[in-house]
Formats: structure tokens, sequence, C-alpha cells
């Protein structure tokens, strides 16, 4: 009975005009009762011939489906449940329309378009920075040292050329001819940069790291377009790449290298600075903003810098803390999960949702769950701050946490961990940031939910 009532509210709910056209739900002995927005929308042929059905009767914006008497009760309720569901994934996908729209802006646009140059990259980060993890233990075991040399090599050589990666990707996304842009961000890393002097101070090779490529190759794609537009088309193929990687190159040399140089520096002592002094302040700010930041799209200016820190110290230090809005998230849709006993649809979506969160995917928990739930949102980003705190606070202890490539989070960062103190603290710390998310997320929604998820859009009832 529990699958055939399902599967006639599934037929029913679509031929009534969908989830936006139902306005109230209710029954009586035999009949379910459907208030209707419009009813010209209804199908009324095709609702009689779903089985199970009796009969209808229209009755002006009220439709009356004949179930007859038991299975009308048990049809309403997964009617309720599949409506409520079904409201709940459209509140969703309006939710990123939205942001879509929102996103949509000059300085966002960038951003985006910026994150474009190192996402293809994640990848040989990821697979580089599990090896590189995987190298260190055994150098510190002492085991097999006829291999750790070559592991080093493997796990390192992308990270040596990165920078070439970044100009090539740069140019390619923002038009220009992507083998150029790697050919004028190739001078960051050629070891011959150190017979260059600029501002009175050597350069060294890698000076100005990913931001010195990902600038060096866009300037380089506006000096390509200027000269595409001005050089005779006999010319084009000889001019435009000289003059191209002359200018680019040399305004690298004596400019973009040492400025970028100054600017990733700054950043790698901001970033331990304010883990060493203000620890747990800026766990807890961290945590809790980032699900905003990716709702604002706002997150992607940090890829640049989680690869600067990467580049420079090994690891980044600012990803286990915005991990931690994972955590928060998770604790919270569990919550949710046990307060809904009786949504069998939102408890599915939970459930197969739930995994992915847990290896730190979070779109699906975020739009299908929290979000058009509206205060599981804000509780998900408490635990996310507590989370953060958390591993903030042993920061101000002297034991940073931090990852060697960008991309996973959850439990899917654990093979990427590593620190001051070595990977075994590192995966403790970060372990116990995680299980302070989980608690935190789902104590704080867990209390705070008034059970019909958003205040003043309570649950269809039914009556008799």
């Amino acid at each position: 009975m529990q699958r055939s009532s399902y599967d006639t509210a599934t037929a029913l709910l679509p031929l009534v005009g969908g989830p936006g056209n139902v306005t109230s739900v209710a029954h009586c002995m035999t009949r379910l009762r459907v208030g209707l927005g419009d009813p010209s929308l209804v199908d009324a042929e095709a609702v009689r011939a779903v089985p199970g059905v009796l009969g209808v009767v229209a009755d002006g914006d009220t439709f009356q489906i004949v179930i007859g008497p038991g299975a009308v009760v048990t049809v309403t309720a997964e009617f309720e449940k599949l409506l409520s569901a079904q409201r709940l994934a459209t509140r969703g996908a309006e939710l990123r329309a939205d942001r879509a729209r929102r996103n949509a802006t000059p300085v966002k646009t960038a951003l985006r378009r910026v994150a474009d140059v190192f996402v293809p990259l994640i990848p040989a980060l990821i697979g580089c920075g599990v090896l590189a993890g995987f190298n260190g233990l055994l150098v510190n075991a002492g085991w097999l040292p006829w291999l750790t040399p070559a592991l080093a090599a493997v796990a390192s050589g992308f990270m040596a050329l990165i920078s070439v990666f970044v100009g090539y990707n740069t140019a390619k996304v923002f038009g220009g001819t992507p083998v150029l842009g790697g050919a004028v961000a190739a001078i960051v890393v050629y070891p011959g940069v150190a017979k260059v002097t600029a501002f009175g101070v050597a350069l060294a090779p890698g000076q100005g790291g990913v931001l010195g490529a990902l600038a060096a190759a866009l300037l380089a794609t506006y000096v390509e377009r200027w000269c595409r537009g001005r050089a005779p088309d006999a010319l084009d193929v000889l001019l435009t790449p000289t003059v191209t990687v002359l200018v680019a190159g040399l305004a690298t040399l004596y400019g973009l290298m040492y400025a970028a140089g100054l600017v990733s520096s700054a950043i790698g002592t901001a970033a331990n600075w304010l883990l060493a002094t203000t620890g747990p302040l800026a766990g807890l700010v961290l945590g809790g903003l980032f699900l905003p930041l990716v709702m604002l799209g706002l997150h992607q200016a940090l890829i640049p810098i989680h690869t600067t820190l990467i580049q420079q110290q090994g690891y980044t230090v600012l990803l286990p803390l915005l991990a931690m809005a994972g955590a928060g998230q998770v604790g919270a849709a569990i919550a949710v999960y046990v307060r809904l006993r009786h949504d069998t649809a939102l408890r599915t979506t939970i459930r197969s949702a739930l995994p992915a969160g847990l290896l730190g995917v979070g779109e699906p928990l975020i739009y299908g769950v929290s979000l058009p739930l509206g205060r599981p949102f804000l509780t998900a980003c408490a635990g996310g701050a507590a989370g953060g705190a958390f591993v903030g606070f042993f920061a101000v202890l002297g034991d940073r946490v931090g990852a060697t490539a960008i991309g996973p989070s959850g439990w899917a960062l654990f093979p990427l961990l590593t620190g001051n103190r070595g990977p075994a603290a590192a995966v403790t710390i970060y372990a116990g940031g995680l299980l302070t998310g989980y608690a935190v997320g789902f104590l704080a929604t867990y209390i705070g939910f008034n059970g019909s998820g958003t205040p003043g859009d309570p649950s269809p009832r039914r009556s008799s």
C-alpha cells in the first residue's frame, strides 16, 4: 500500500499543474481535495486514468479526486510529502538562478575567469600533493631511501613549472594565444633571471610565483590583441608573437616579478601572522563565512592565494579552516533528517547527498536542503565557525594545519594534510575540527529548528 500510494501521488501531482499550481491540500473520507491556482492546468482525463483513482469532481478552484476510504489517507500523505519536496527543490533552483544573476557583475565575472585559470590545474595539484605527503611519511620513517628521491622528483616537477601552466591557461581564458601566455610566464621560473637586476635587487627564479605568471600572461594577452589589430596581415605571423613576448617579457622582468614577489611574500606573512596571533578568531570568521562566500561567488578569489601559499610553504593553512564549513553543513543536514522523521522525500534527498557532503562536495546539501529551508543554512555556518575556531586555537599554540593541494575537502582532505608538526598532528587536529563542526551544526539546527523549515511557510495540513 505504501508503494502504491506513493506511485499514485507521483502520477497525480504533475497532472494537476505541478507544485506551483497547488494552493492547498486536504482530504475527506474518500476524496483528495486540491486547491488550485489555475484550474485550466488540470488534465482531468489523465487524472481519471491514474490507477487507484475512482473519479474526479471539478468544483471551481478545488479539484476533488475520488480515491476511496482508507487509501485516500495514505495517498494524501504521500502527495503532501511529494509537494513539500518539490517545492523545496524548486526553491533551491530559484536560489541557484538568483545566485547566477547576482554573480553576473564585472568583479565576479573576473573572479570566475581567474578561477577558470586554476581549476584545470587541481587534478595535478591533488596527485602531486598526495605523492608529496606519502613521500614525507617515508622520509620521516626512514623507509625506502632508494625510492624517496624519485618520488620527490615526481611530486615536485609540476610545482616547479606551475607558473608555465598558469600562463598558458590565463591566455586561453582571457582570449589570447595559450602558448604565448606560457612562453611569457616561463620567464618567471627560468634560472637565468638570477642575472637580471630590477630596482637594484637581483631577481630570483620563481619570484612572484603564480601571481607573477598570471599578471605576465594577462599582459601578454592584451599586447597580442593590440598587435593583431595593427600589424599587416602579411607580417602578423612574425610581428605579433615577437612583440608580444618582447614587451610582456621585459615588463615581467623589470616590474611584474618584483611587484608580484612583494605581494606573494605579504600573503604568506599575513596568513602565518593571522593564525599565530588570532587563530581562534580567524578560524571562526573563515569557517563561518565560507558558505556565504560560496553563495556570493567570492570564494574564487581565494584560489590564487591557496596556490601561492602551496608554492611558498608547501601547503595552504587556509583550506583546512574553510573546510570546516562543510562539516557544519553535514551536521545541520543530519539534524534536519532527525527532526523531519515523516518527510520521506526530504530524508531521501539528505541520504543521497550526505556521502558527497562528507567528502566535501556541499552543493547538493546546500541547494537541496539547508538553503531552501533557511534557518539550517545559518546553523550550518555556526557549525563551520566552531570547527574553524577549533583548528585556529591550535595554530595559536604553534600547531599549523595545512593542505598540500586544493580541491578536496571533508574526509577527502585527509591524504593531503600536513603541517609544521608533521602529518599525524595535522590529521588529529583536523579530525577534531570536523567533529566539532558536525556537533555544533547538528545541535544548533536541532535546537533551533521550527518544524517547518522556514518561518511563515508551514507544511501543508490535512483536514477531514
